[in-house]
């Protein structure tokens, strides 16, 4: 289930404050919302259509 584009409008990486751009979700994957700093690239986890933006629970880059 897509997340709405006013919701993120407003959301940012809880951890360098870059907005955050949601992945297409293969089909039985949930999706993610991905970090879009330089630095960051964090990606978290978006849950029954909740995103969850919490650092310990991001999936860190390779």
């Amino acid at each position: 289930m897509p997340l709405e584009a006013g919701l993120l409008e407003i959301l940012a990486c809880p951890e360098c404050h870059a907005p955050l751009s949601e992945t297409a979700a293969a089909e039985g994957d949930a999706s993610e919302l991905v970090c879009q700093g330089q630095s960051c690239g964090l990606a978290y986890p978006v849950r029954d259509g909740i995103p969850v933006l919490l650092v310990d629970e991001a999936r860190r880059p390779q």
